[in-house]
């Protein structure tokens, strides 16, 4: 389950940049990581990470629902198609199309007929909350998700069991039309959906009694994925178990999860910290003290003379790190309790001590 970057990180902005310092950064990235000049196996990745940043984050409309409802906003609402369209042109204005251009054709599919494009279900948002034992040691998930999935009757096809879809005739199973205009001594062809077949290039003639010719229905699917050790709040993905489009390519489920607050410790990225009270005794004369870790109790020494708010770090006591080895540590606060009430003797003893010091 992997995390997608926050757009303004990949791109290297921030939330105040104007379009022009993002389309100036963007060109940079863009040179940079293009694979036909940079050689690393990860290049097409970066491409298209930085790619699909610019597609949203040029456009005010996508930008603005990115803002209010971070990546499963945009994903809910966006298709593969109109995010990096925006790139495609942007790019091509930038460095001329050509060979530049053709890498698009490569990583995010050729923008030529309707009927070429591969349709994408839509992302299912799922959200859930785990605990900081949770983030130690990481979660395993099954949930019946309510969903679109691939119609069982016609196997995905719309047809009626037995029959099968019609080349279009008017398009001849193209999925679009080409239309022509003489305007004086010039003339112009558009290409637009055929709206015979809606631009799907065959027509249904007796469709499914159970999904009613659309090839899907309604249903539930178990889904298991792992929660990974040292994960955050915020969003993750799972690929391909959204909505599903038989033909084309299933959307994701994209799982929100938030770390509860914890009664003891507090976090700060794959820190731990804690609170130990100690008597103002005790910080003088220094003791051994046992306290709680997320794996279990430890054993520190409070030194004499330990001062308030005096850290002791507790090394490899955090959480993991997120897809990398190695933990973060613990750092126990030592919190000295003054008295607020003493009796008589008390306060001779202490007394007492404070002519010793004079």
């Amino acid at each position: 389950m992997a995390a997608k970057r926050d757009y303004y990180e990949v791109l290297g902005v921030s939330k105040t940049s104007s379009v022009d310092e993002i389309k100036k950064q963007y060109r940079k990235l863009a040179l940079k990581f293009h694979p036909d000049r940079n050689q690393s196996t990860d290049a097409s990745e970066h491409f298209k990470e930085i790619s699909e940043a610019y597609g949203v984050l040029s456009d005010p409309e996508k930008r603005k629902v990115y803002d209010q409802h971070g990546h499963a906003g945009v994903d809910g609402r966006y298709s593969n198609d109109d995010i990096f369209q925006g790139a495609r042109g942007d790019f091509s204005d930038l460095f001329g199309g050509g060979g530049f251009d053709s890498i698009f054709e490569s990583i995010f599919g050729r923008g030529g007929g309707f009927s070429s494009r591969q349709q994408r279900g839509s992302d299912i948002l799922f959200e859930t909350s785990i605990t900081l034992e949770d983030v130690l040691h990481g979660k395993k998930m099954e949930i019946d998700l309510q969903k679109e999935i691939k119609c069982h009757i016609c196997n995905g096809s719309g047809c009626k069991p037995g029959t099968n879809k019609k080349t279009c005739s008017s398009c001849n199973g193209q999925g679009q039309v080409r239309k022509s205009r003489s305007m004086g001594f010039a003339s112009f062809v558009t290409v637009e959906p055929c709206s015979a077949c809606r631009g799907q290039g065959s027509i249904i003639e007796t469709p499914c009694s159970e999904c009613k010719g659309k090839t899907k229905t309604k249903g539930t699917k178990k889904i298991s994925f792992d929660i990974p050790p040292g994960v955050d709040s915020g969003d993750y993905t799972v690929p391909n178990e959204g909505n599903e489009i038989p033909g084309g390519v299933n959307g994701d489920l994209i799982v929100r999860i938030r770390v509860q607050p914890h009664p003891q410790f507090k976090r700060d990225g794959m820190d731990i910290f804690y609170d130990q009270n100690v008597s103002m005794v005790d910080a003088a004369l220094g003791r051994e003290i046992i306290v709680p870790t997320l794996d279990g109790t430890e054993k520190i020494k409070v030194e004499s003379g330990s001062q308030p708010n005096t850290i002791i770090k507790l090394k490899g006591k955090g959480v993991p790190h997120l897809n990398s080895r190695g933990r973060g540590d613990q750092y126990v606060r030592i919190v000295v309790n003054i008295p607020k009430k003493l009796n008589k003797h008390q306060k001779n003893i202490l007394d007492e001590f404070q002519k010793s010091l004079e």
